[in-house]
């Protein structure tokens, strides 16, 4: 429980899940960080949109409680530390929140805020959706085929911070017991190596997935790409993806089809003559030259979708969630030069780091990409600006306030109040089609030579999204 001297809003009321469905009052309790560098702007602009948005939606019949709760340099030079236990448990017991960018604290404890959070609450899931707003300037030439959403698994792989510093007698430790021990023989430098330990395990993967899977159902989404480094760590990535597709062939098997399993259901609807043979070189070229184990593994493939037939054959599977997989550098090039053929992405969490900054880029940069940080079993989540502090902007009114607006906006459509959120996505694409930008915009429209460029500050940017409601 928070302390009892903690100034909760009043009135205001507790969101409630219940069998993994959210109650929620219409004068809910939200815990906010306001953030370091420039999170005092952005943030005193964005809770001005939202409060808005919501008084327009509901004709104030509802109202966010909002409650200020402290994490940062803020924090720390408040003589609460970095990340103060009260934070923690406000956000434990409030169930949902939303945060400013957070500084990262120099030489020792806690290595990242925004990783400590998510481990502390079992934020698993890291929620990145992109899509193009019209009239954001963008490098690629056809960024309005961008629009996907990242499920980026948030808690294991190289995030959990299980390493040791070369030189150190942990290092030597770890190295000598892989090398006496296990029989590893590749590590290059053993003198000089620092050594870190990977996890990425069944469940933390199936959860994931899962989440992903559940969300392109209930949105209509055509395809989820589990996305991976399989071809060189197979136990890990390679297994993240395994997983993956017996989640999808298991739980949901009425509702998803594999990209291997279409290729066999269409040729057969094509040429329904064709043998199992003929299937099997059809989705492996190289069935011929493989050695009979390979084969038989082929053929076995083959007469398992087939299996298949009375539920996905005869163009069923046409309609149905299609579940895919892609190697994360591949990935990384196809969504740039292929952006349409992604939908819902499912990666691991090194992975999703990457990619989610890459397609970013294409609509205008993290400045205004949203990200969540969800528990969707717990119905804990912290909605949160992507971007980082940048200090020497701070207190001049002059940042890009869109990434923890859209993170509103995520928010509230968890929430459910969807009109609220529809009220600011709209403003959003009428304001940047006015071309009243702040800075970052203005800049990289004039260097296209776009016409009537209007560069506001960041509150006035605030200003004409309330206006274009």
């Amino acid at each position: 429980m928070i302390s009892e001297n903690t100034n909760v809003p009043s009135p205001g009321a507790k969101i409630a899940i219940n069998k993994g469905i959210l109650t929620v009052p219409d004068n809910p309790v939200i815990p906010f960080i306001e953030g370091d560098g420039t999170g005092s702007d952005i943030w005193r602009a964005a809770v001005r949109v939202l409060d808005a948005a919501v008084a327009k939606a509901y004709s104030n019949s509802k109202k966010i409680a909002w409650l200020e709760v402290y994490a940062g340099e803020k924090s720390f030079n408040m003589g609460l530390g970095w990340l103060p236990e009260e934070t923690l448990a406000a956000f434990r017991e409030y169930l949902v929140g939303i945060k400013g960018p957070l500084t990262t604290p120099i030489g020792g404890g806690i290595t990242s805020l925004n990783v400590a959070l998510r481990q502390q609450l079992d934020l698993y899931v890291c929620l990145r959706p992109v899509r193009y707003v019209t009239g954001v300037p963008s490098p690629v030439k056809r960024p309005e085929l961008v629009d996907m959403v990242i499920f980026r698994e948030n808690t294991e792989d190289i995030y959990a911070g299980i390493e040791w510093a070369d030189g150190t007698p942990e290092a030597r430790k770890v190295i000598a017991f892989l090398q006496q021990e296990m029989g590893v023989k590749k590590i290059r430098f053993p003198e000089t190596s620092g050594i870190g330990v990977k996890p990425v395990s069944r469940e933390g993967s199936e959860r994931l997935i899962e989440a992903a899977i559940e969300y392109a159902l209930k949105q209509g989404r055509k395809s989820v790409t589990l996305v991976h480094k399989g071809n060189i760590m197979k136990f890990t990535e390679g297994a993240f993806k395994s997983w993956g597709y017996a989640l999808a062939a298991t739980k949901y098997r009425d509702r998803t089809v594999s990209q291997r399993e279409t290729w066999v259901l269409d040729n057969k609807e094509k040429d329904s003559s064709l043998s199992n043979e003929d299937l099997a070189r059809a989705i492996e070229p190289g069935f011929d030259n493989m050695t009979p184990n390979q084969k038989d593994g082929v053929l076995s493939e083959v007469a398992v979708t087939l299996e298949l037939w009375p539920t996905h054959g005869d163009g069923k599977w046409k309609n149905m969630l299609l579940i895919k997989d892609s190697i994360a550098d591949i990935t990384l090039q196809q969504t740039i030069t292929r952006a349409d053929e992604f939908d819902v992405l499912a990666t691991t969490n090194l992975n999703g780091d990457y990619l989610s900054d890459a397609i970013a880029a294409q609509v205008g940069g993290i400045g205004i990409a949203p990200g969540g940080n969800i528990n969707y079993r717990t119905g804990h989540a912290i909605f949160e600006a992507t971007h980082g502090t940048a200090p020497k902007y701070a207190n001049l009114d002059k940042v890009n306030p869109g990434s923890v607006i859209l993170s509103g906006v995520m928010m509230l459509e968890y929430l459910g109040w969807n009109e609220a959120a529809e009220l600011i996505n709209t403003a959003l694409d009428r304001t940047i089609g006015q071309r009243k930008v702040t800075y970052d915009f203005a800049r990289l429209m004039r260097a296209e030579n776009v016409a009537g460029v209007q560069e506001v500050k960041c509150s006035e940017f605030a200003d004409e999204l309330i206006k274009n409601m």
